[in-house]
């Protein structure tokens, strides 16, 4: 899947879920990582897990396998990385604390 095609998947993905607040990041003028960051909130620990699940179940059963998912546990931010695509789920605290967006327009 290319990187724009993945993005558009992992989208539709959190979407599915009623993740709230999506954001796209186009990061592949900044970073050699990845393409693109998809940034979302979700309401509870619950739904945070809910959505990166739902991602990672999609993915795998349209042939691709994530590099990792990482904070599963931690109730309040959880990433998984589809290599071109890396997805930040978090709770609203969370992300106003880390604000990935602002962090990756001054790069």
């Amino acid at each position: 899947m290319q990187s724009t095609e993945l993005k558009a998947f992992v989208i539709d993905k959190v979407e599915d879920i009623k993740a709230k607040d999506v954001v796209v990041l186009d990061v592949r003028e900044k970073s050699n990582i990845t393409d693109y960051m998809v940034i979302c909130t979700g309401t509870s620990n619950t739904h945070l897990r809910a959505i990166a699940d739902n991602v990672v179940r999609a993915a795998k059963a349209a042939g691709v396998e994530p590099l990792g998912v990482e904070g599963r546990d931690s109730n309040e931010w959880v990433l998984v990385d589809l290599g071109d695509v890396v997805l930040h789920v978090m709770q609203d605290a969370v992300r106003e604390q880390f604000q990935l967006e602002k962090l990756w327009s001054e790069v």
